[in-house]
């Protein structure tokens, strides 16, 4: 009897073995299989970012290339592919700000003109994923706001190469604003923002006339013209700021560059 259990509990103990060891044998194929099919779908993404970039090569001579503000580029065919394959960053699946893109990928365009150039490029891939009507009229205001915040600073400057750089540079800021927010309803507005854009462009007026009037290279008539014509810069901005989205691509357009 004591023979028959001794075998018994044997059997029960090589039972269990087995089982723990078949399921430790599926677990560990489950977990190869798993591996094999993460490998494979990494290397698909990664085949598939290596090739993404071949839809934007042309086939055209010449590639011209224009923004909202009159800047316009011609490339060679030659020149523009080679471009494309040099810089995958413009085709990411998340982009980010040309500030950020310019000083890790940027240095082979060289000189400040250089980066003038590589936000045109950037521009002009980046409008390819905003499209729509929706998305050409913020382009259109936006780029006509932060042209007229350059222009007020290049006047209180007395002009300088930054703000001319600044004027190639803004459309490729006014296409990462509309990206950025692209997945937002940009037209409606959560609650009023007629106290807030009133402070802002009051202080954007107070900002003018504090600097114009401490300029000792001005006559008293001449500060008198200049407050004029900057507030003209003004009131444009201000009929063009018309909801949320506006006003807070303004403000951060202003506060980061100027």
């Amino acid at each position: 009897m004591k023979n028959s259990i001794s075998a018994l509990s044997l059997f029960v103990i090589f039972s269990c073995g087995q089982k723990e060891n078949h399921q430790i044998n599926s677990e560990r194929d489950s977990t190869i299989e798993g591996n094999v099919f993460a490998q494979i779908a990494e290397i698909e993404k990664v085949q598939a970012s290596d090739t993404i970039h071949l839809k934007y090569y042309t086939n055209s001579n010449t590639v011209i290339i224009k923004t909202g503000n009159g800047i316009e580029r011609k490339f060679d065919k030659k020149e523009f592919n080679k471009i494309i394959d040099a810089h995958p960053e413009f085709f990411d699946e998340v982009i980010q700000s040309p500030d950020i893109l310019y000083p890790m990928y940027g240095k082979g365009f060289g000189s400040e003109a250089g980066q003038d150039t590589y936000c045109l490029l950037y521009t002009h891939f980046l409008k390819q994923r905003n499209t729509g009507a929706e998305k050409s009229e913020q382009r259109r205001i936006l780029t006509d706001v932060y042209l007229n915040i350059n222009s007020i600073f290049s006047y209180l400057s007395q002009g300088g190469t930054y703000f001319g750089h600044q004027e190639s540079r803004l459309p490729a800021e006014a296409e990462y604003s509309i990206y950025i927010n692209s997945d937002q309803d940009n037209f409606t507005d959560q609650y009023d923002i007629l106290k807030q854009k009133k402070l802002y462009i009051q202080s954007l007026r107070q900002r003018i006339e504090d600097e114009v009037k401490t300029d000792k290279a001005l006559t008293a008539q001449e500060k008198i013209e200049r407050i004029r014509k900057l507030n003209e810069f003004v009131d444009k901005i201000n009929h063009l700021i018309i909801n949320t989205f506006y006003l807070r691509c303004t403000q951060h357009f202003q506060f980061k560059y100027y």
